[in-house]
């Protein structure tokens, strides 16, 4: 007679890997709006990678590459980086940066778990009962969030708005959420290939502008 396969013999799902600390996952949902504001890099290596489904990120501004090795070095994670010099007439940079390939699989997880926890944290509502550090990182998210948009997404600025331009939805989404989170609101509008993302000038923008800036740097976790 077969024996009938016990309990223990069946095959056991991957266990969840356990939520960010409240530091890692500033440090890391950062860097992951910071990812979804670029493009994908126009060249690449193929023994170097930074998100998991390019081989590089590319950004048209140096403060916004800067923070992104800035995040990485938080998290451990080793990165490079290249300046390439384009244009004729209009000289213009591109600040690339890359992740060895023995760090793609850390990295990868780490970004991953870091959008999908924060994005999780803003779009979810208050929570009943939130304690005061949970209520004080929300706020900390956001203005990562706006931090990340005004540094790397397409900065739309006219004289009666403060807006950016971005071509990813879920991040227009954090961007609506996390200004009301701020105390501002914000509105969507759909463009051609992009949304725009824009708070009124006065004290609305200037909330956003205070709540963003960037904040000293922590050291690096030995």
């Amino acid at each position: 007679m077969a024996r009938e396969p016990a309990l223990l013999d069946r095959a056991r799902r991957p266990a969840t890997p356990p939520p960010l600390d409240w530091l890692t996952l500033g440090d890391a949902f950062e860097a992951a709006c910071l990812l979804r504001c670029t493009p994908p890099p126009t060249a690449a290596r193929p023994s170097a990678v930074l998100p998991s489904h390019s081989s590089g990120v590319e950004f048209n501004r140096e403060d916004a590459a800067q923070r992104m090795r800035q995040l990485l070095a938080r998290l451990g994670i080793p990165v490079t980086q290249e300046v390439a010099v384009g244009g004729l007439r209009r000289r213009y940079e591109l600040h690339r940066l890359w992740v060895p390939r023995e760090h793609r699989g850390a990295y990868a997880r780490m970004v991953d778990a870091g959008w999908r926890q924060g994005r999780r944290e803003l779009l979810g509502g208050p929570v009943p009962g939130a304690s005061p550090a949970r209520r004080q990182w929300m706020s900390r998210l956001a203005a990562a969030a706006w931090r990340s948009a005004l540094l790397a997404g397409g900065r739309h600025v006219r004289r009666h708005i403060l807006g950016v331009r971005l071509t990813d939805r879920e991040l227009a989404a954090v961007l609506i959420r996390s200004a009301a989170v701020l105390d501002v609101p914000a509105l969507l509008r759909p463009g051609t290939g992009c949304f725009l993302v824009s708070v009124a000038d006065g004290p609305d923008r200037q909330r956003i502008l205070h709540s963003a800036a960037m904040e000293p740097a922590r050291r690096p976790a030995c």
